[in-house]
C-alpha cells in the first residue's frame, strides 16, 4: 500500500469521463451543439460572461483521460491514444509557463479512469483493455519521487466513473462494472476512502446509477452531474444529485442531458463542459449555482469534445484533451476559461 503524504491537502474534482441523450437536443450537422440552443432549455437564455483562450496543446492527443491539479500543475492521465490503444502516459501542464512536461507513466495503461489529488495523485479504477475489463486498482503518485505505488483497491471494480475529494476522504461514484458485453451493469455502491484507515468502504448507493458522469466538491457536498445508462450514449441523462451529511437530494436537472462531460467548481458555481450524443459532440457549457438551484448558459468551448478533463488553477478553468467526434477520436486541445 502506498503511504499517503498528509501535507497540503488539495481538494479537487475529478475529470470526467466520456463517450452520450434521451432529453438532449441533437447536435448540429457540424457535430457540435452550442450553448443556448434548444438543447439548453431550462438555463438562462443570455450567456454568462467569460472568455476563452487557446493554450499550448497537449503533446500526445488523447481522449477518455483523467485530469487533476496537484501543486499548481495539471496532470493528464491515461486515456486512449490515436491508434485506439489504452495509454499509461502522464503529461503535466504548467499554467505559469504554458509548457508541458512528462511524468512517470502509470504502472499499467488505463482509460476511463478517475484522478484526484490529496497529498499525492490518486488514479482510481478504470478499464485496462475493453469496456468489460474494469479494474479495482488504485495507483498513488508522489511528485517528489516521480513514482507510483499501489494503494488499497476499490471494493467494486469500475470504469467510466467519477471521483472527488471531500475533506479528508475520496469518493468513487458510478461507472460500469466488470462483466460480459451482453450483461453490462452500472455500479450503484458509492465508496469512500479514508487515508487514516487506508481502506475503501461502501457508504450507500447512488440514487441514479450511471456511467460517464462528473462529480465535484460543491460547498463540502458530493455533486454528481449528467451521465448515461449502461455505456449507451443514446441514453444520456440530465441527473443532478447531491450527497451531504443528511443523505442524497435531487437538484435542478442539467439543462442539456449529456455524458462524457467534465465538471469543476469555481467561486460557488459548478461548470459542466462538453459531452457526446449519437449525432455529435457538444461545445455546450452550463453553470449551476447551489445558492439559487438554477443553471445559466456560459460561452461555449472553442472546440466541441467528449472524454475531456477539466481542472482549476487560480481563477481559471483549463479544459484539456477529449474526442472531437463521437466514439474513438482524440485531440490535444488545451483551452482556458476565465469567468
Amino acid at each position: 500500500m502506498g503511504k499517503l503524504l498528509f501535507a497540503a491537502y488539495t481538494v479537487l474534482t475529478l475529470t470526467a469521463i466520456a463517450c452520450g441523450g434521451d432529453t438532449a437536443a441533437p447536435a448540429s450537422p457540424s457535430g457540435t451543439q452550442s450553448a443556448g440552443s434548444p438543447g439548453a432549455a431550462g438555463a438562462s437564455e443570455t450567456p454568462a460572461r467569460g472568455t476563452w483562450r487557446t493554450l499550448a496543446p497537449m503533446p500526445t492527443p488523447r481522449s477518455e483521460v483523467a485530469v487533476a491539479t496537484l501543486e499548481g500543475r495539471i496532470y493528464v492521465v491515461g486515456g486512449f491514444e490515436a491508434d485506439g490503444s489504452p495509454s499509461a502516459r502522464v503529461e503535466v501542464y504548467d499554467p505559469a509557463t504554458n509548457a508541458w512536461s512528462e511524468a512517470a507513466p502509470l504502472p499499467e495503461p488505463r482509460h476511463h479512469t478517475a484522478a484526484v489529488a490529496m497529498g499525492g495523485l490518486y488514479v482510481i479504477g478504470g478499464f485496462a483493455t475493453s469496456f468489460q475489463d474494469a479494474r479495482p486498482d488504485v495507483f498513488l503518485y508522489t511528485p517528489a519521487r516521480n513514482e507510483w505505488t499501489l494503494a488499497d483497491p476499490l471494493v467494486n471494480a469500475r470504469g467510466g466513473h467519477a471521483a472527488v475529494v471531500i475533506g479528508f476522504s475520496v469518493y468513487a461514484i458510478g461507472g460500469l462494472a466488470a462483466g460480459p458485453a451482453d450483461a453490462l451493469e452500472n455500479v450503484a455502491p458509492v465508496e469512500r476512502f479514508d487515508p487514516r484507515s487506508g481502506e475503501w468502504r461502501v457508504t450507500g448507493d447512488l440514487p441514479t446509477p450511471r456511467d460517464h458522469l462528473a462529480a465535484v466538491n460543491s460547498a463540502g457536498a458530493v455533486e454528481t452531474i449528467g451521465g448515461r445508462l449502461l455505456g449507451d450514449f443514446s441514453q444520456n441523462l440530465n441527473a443532478h444529485e447531491s450527497l451531504t451529511t443528511g443523505g442524497w437530494e435531487t437538484l435542478a436537472p442539467l439543462p442539456t442531458a449529456r455524458s462524457g462531460v467534465a465538471a469543476v467548481e469555481l467561486n460557488g458555481r459548478v461548470y459542466v463542459f462538453g459531452g457526446e450524443a449519437p449525432t455529435g459532440t457538444f461545445n455546450t457549457v452550463e453553470a449551476y449555482s447551489r445558492q439559487t438551484d438554477a443553471w445559466e448558459t456560459v460561452p461555449p468551448m472553442p472546440t466541441a469534445r467528449h472524454g475531456l478533463g477539466a481542472a482549476v488553477v487560480g481563477d481559471t478553468i483549463y479544459v484539456i484533451g477529449g474526442g472531437p467526434t463521437p466514439g474513438l477520436s482524440v485531440s490535444g486541445a488545451n483551452e482556458a476559461f476565465t469567468p
